[in-house]
């Protein structure tokens, strides 16, 4: 892997980040456009959300043409331009490859809905009754992860929407295909993947019902999920990039395996915005524990340091909550400062979310003292752990809630 540990990603939720025709949405000429401002932050990668063809049943990661744009998001000759220009300042292009399924629109489910074996086999198919799903698996956006198409006579498997039909990685025509996508992009002059939910893309041989959960402790992680990661590393010839895994409900020994093996130069995981999940339901909430949260860094900062692994450090999603505003107990905006730099001072490949700049600004330029946002007396207090935790730098991952 090449040597990425210096670097900044920026991630860029096109349909938002600037809008270059007056149309109310973001788009590739609304990027071109802010290049020189993006260059200014000091960034190196530009990671674009999916600009591809798509229903847009799940903002963009329901792709029904990898090789194509989106109408809404411009042209290809946009991408080529964006592509050439951003090199020009120095910046590279990530582009989010959503490899785990495809739109019911793609090409390939038409034609496996139209009964052709070889593009059936492009899918997750099961023989079965309509009112008899082959598992009790439930779909990450609610409901079934199994949806019925009766002139076929078989369920299809989804574990996300139903708009979005899992591919079936064990075909070795599928691995080929996804290569392509790879190797088209590639030789437009890409120069980073990410990879959206890389460690669902295989799944079990066996399919069984799951007696104490959702049916994820059978397809998280899967049986080959280390073995395509890599195949598909080596047959693109992009083990010199920047590769960015994004992973779901995943284990530290896996994500070390990720990034140690040569399979990924970085993950991300989500288990640090779970921790106001009453009960592990992301749909009811509870208060933020704080000391889950603390407790996740210091486990995963530790365990991946120690095995030569690599985390990508984020604090939320785009266009969401600041999490440290959230999660510091002082809530201070003074004493974010301090918070956001010592975030920053841990291993990992720094990740700025769109419109977090705006948020360093106000947090590292506002007089906060004039404001009376927070009283002397905390800021003093933090500050003499600050200084106490630089001087032990093994204290930075202290699990003490207290601290």
């Amino acid at each position: 892997m090449a040597n990425f540990k210096d670097k900044v990603i920026y991630q860029i939720y096109v349909k938002s980040f600037s809008d270059s025709n007056g149309d109310g949405l973001g788009d590739l000429r609304g990027i071109i456009g802010k290049l020189d401002y993006l260059q200014s932050l000091g960034v190196d990668y530009l990671w674009l959300t999916p600009f591809f063809r798509s229903p847009m049943n799940d903002n963009g990661y329901d792709v029904a043409d990898y090789l194509a744009v989106d109408p809404v998001f411009g042209s290809m000759g946009d991408v080529e331009t964006l592509i050439a220009e951003a090199g020009r300042r120095g910046l590279a292009l990530m582009f989010d490859m959503v490899f785990n399924h495809t739109s019911t629109g793609h090409e390939w489910f038409q034609k496996a809905l139209a009964g052709d074996p070889n593009y059936l086999d492009y899918y997750i198919f099961r023989d079965g009754a309509p009112d008899v799903p082959p598992t009790n698996w439930q779909s990450k956006f609610g409901g079934s992860a199994w949806e019925y198409v009766p002139h076929l006579k078989k369920w299809y498997l989804h574990l996300f929407d139903k708009t979005q039909a899992d591919l079936n990685w064990d075909n070795p025509a599928v691995r080929e295909a996804l290569k392509n996508v790879i190797r088209f992009w590639k030789a437009k002059g890409v120069q980073g993947f990410r990879f959206d939910v890389a460690n669902l893309i295989s799944k079990p041989a066996l399919f069984e019902d799951d007696d104490t959960g959702d049916g994820r402790r059978f397809y998280t992680d899967g049986p080959h999920v280390h073995e395509y990661l890599k195949e598909l590393v080596v047959d693109t010839g992009i083990g010199d990039m920047v590769t960015v895994g994004e992973m779901s409900s995943t284990s530290l020994d896996n994500c070390i395996r990720y990034t140690t093996e040569k399979e990924l130069s970085m993950v991300f995981s989500f288990h640090h915005l779970k921790v106001d999940y009453k009960n592990g339901d992301k749909w009811e909430l509870q208060p933020v524990d704080f000391g889950a949260f603390k407790r996740l860094f210091h486990d995963w900062q530790l365990g991946m340091q120690q095995a030569g692994g690599w985390n990508a450090l984020f604090l939320c999603r785009v266009n969401g909550e600041d999490y440290l505003l959230q999660y510091n107990p002082y809530m201070g905006g003074g004493v974010c400062q301090y918070s956001y730099k010592l975030f920053y001072l841990q291993d990992g490949g720094e990740v700025v979310v769109q419109e977090n700049e705006v948020e360093f600004d106000i947090i590292f330029n506002a007089d906060y003292k004039e404001q009376h946002i927070f009283e002397p007396k905390a800021i003093a207090a933090f500050m003499d752990e600050v200084n106490a935790l630089l001087a032990d730098s093994t204290q930075l991952l202290n699990t003490d809630e207290n601290l």
